[in-house]
């Protein structure tokens, strides 16, 4: 399925890409990326349009959207998820998230817990167990984070890199260029820790809500933090995905898409 480019802007003066496709009329669902952000190619996306109605906004920093400076904490992240929402004049739409994109989302079902249809959580961000301290990404070196967050470092060492020719002094440049960018606005979600006191405020959510887990994910193990997420989250279940890490959207696209869209139904 091709998903195509729109535009949108939102009442903070951000100015938002919008990745959508689907079939017209189809129920609605809204995908909040991660670190890495959005590639126009995205497998998942493309899979989950064949059943759903997608909008996947483009957070500003990231690609061609902009207007993060006026974007300073988790609360404004989680505004302008509604607000992009809103843009789109949806109602009620199911609301999946991925990593630092599923903290967003799931901030967006706290806050509004009667507005999400329902609700897919892909390897989310956002607790912090003492125990198994989740590792700081922002202070490591490009070349070892395949082997924090992919099932198959090798490969996706490569994904990373988005075919990227880095022989050529300008592709270096620009993924350099690229990649501050992102981590600048992933910064002020993550930086140093990804604990906003997220788990203070799940207990407000009422929507059904899926967990979605990589079952070699490195980065945020799925025991315990699966667990600690059923746990905190009042109406939840888990599907792991085997040979998949935390990029399983990458890794495992069609297993993760059939999973959501067997829960979304």
């Amino acid at each position: 399925m091709r998903l195509d480019w729109i535009r949108i802007d939102t009442p903070r003066q951000t100015f938002c890409r919008v990745l959508t496709g689907g079939p017209p009329g189809g129920v609605p669902l809204v995908y909040f990326h991660g670190m890495a952000g959005l590639s126009e190619d995205d497998p998942l996306l493309a899979r989950l349009a064949e059943d759903f109605t997608v909008y996947a906004p483009e957070l500003p920093g990231y690609g061609e959207s902009t207007g993060e400076e006026t974007l300073e904490d988790m609360l404004d992240f989680t505004l302008h998820g509604w607000d992009v929402v809103d843009a789109l004049h949806l109602d009620r739409p199911a609301l999946v998230g991925h990593s630092m994109g599923g903290m967003m989302a799931a901030e967006m079902a706290a806050i509004s817990p009667e507005r999400p249809l329902k609700l897919a959580l892909i390897d989310p961000l956002g607790l912090w167990i003492d125990e198994c301290p989740i590792p700081d990404v922002f202070g490591m070196l490009p070349h070892t984070l395949p082997e924090v967050l992919f099932h198959d470092p090798v490969a996706g060492a490569s994904t990373m890199t988005r075919g990227a020719d880095f022989t050529d002094q300008q592709a270096l440049l620009d993924f350099f260029i690229g990649n501050a960018k992102r981590l600048g606005t992933a910064g002020k979600i993550l930086f140093p820790i990804p604990n906003r006191r997220l788990s203070k405020r799940l207990y407000r959510m009422r929507t059904d809500t899926l967990l979605v887990w990589g079952e070699s994910d490195r980065m945020i193990p799925l025991d315990p933090y699966a667990t600690k997420w059923q746990e905190l989250v009042p109406s939840s279940s888990l599907v792991t995905i085997p040979d998949a890490g935390h990029m399983a959207p990458i890794e495992q696209p069609e297993a993760t898409a059939s999973a959501i869209s067997s829960f979304l139904g």
